[in-house]
């Protein structure tokens, strides 16, 4: 098996199905099912024995039982040099805290130097987040008490922070 190769996989979750994509070491994408028409053609990840499955099925695994998981698989990840700068610091989102996309561009527009970065540029490169969950892109709120969106759909953006024990009284739904 060599590691360019790239492997499809699913996985259940008490929330849906979510497809996978990897090498054997590097997880490339993880995302919601949201066509059941093609699961048939996807294989369970045991029957794909690749590395990342087995160690993303564990870290899934330990979310859905409630519990933070201590670890973070390895990812091999396309994108811009400031969609990485965001999906980083998406990363470093406590389990069942939230942050606002004003306050990742601040802290981006801080680490930069410059005075300001825009909120929406933000928004744009959390919403192509090709690893959500792992990336947990869903722990990002709009401005004043607005949820904001979700590109796995808003439902599951509310049922995740739930599973987290957000407060989600203190957000407009």
């Amino acid at each position: 098996m060599q590691d360019n190769e790239s492997f499809w996989t699913k996985f259940k979750t008490p929330f849906g199905m979510m497809v996978g994509m990897g090498t054997n070491t590097k997880l490339q994408s993880l995302k919601f099912a949201k066509n059941t028409i093609f699961e048939g053609f996807i294989p369970d990840y045991q029957k794909n024995k690749v590395f990342i499955f087995d160690k993303t099925k564990e870290w899934l695994d330990i979310y859905f039982s409630g519990k933070n998981p201590d670890f973070t698989p390895e990812f091999d990840l396309s994108g811009t040099d400031f969609q990485m700068e965001v999906w980083n610091l998406l990363l470093k989102i406590s389990y069942g805290q939230t942050i606002t996309y004003g306050e990742i561009a601040k802290q981006i527009a801080s680490e930069k130097g410059i005075t300001k970065m825009s909120s929406q540029a933000v928004g744009s490169a959390v919403r192509v987040n090709p690893v959500v969950l792992i990336i947990p892109c869903h722990r990002v709120t709009g401005a004043n008490g607005n949820l904001g969106g979700y590109s796995e759909g808003l439902d599951k953006k509310i049922k995740l922070l739930k599973h987290e024990k957000v407060d989600l009284t203190q957000f407009r739904i």
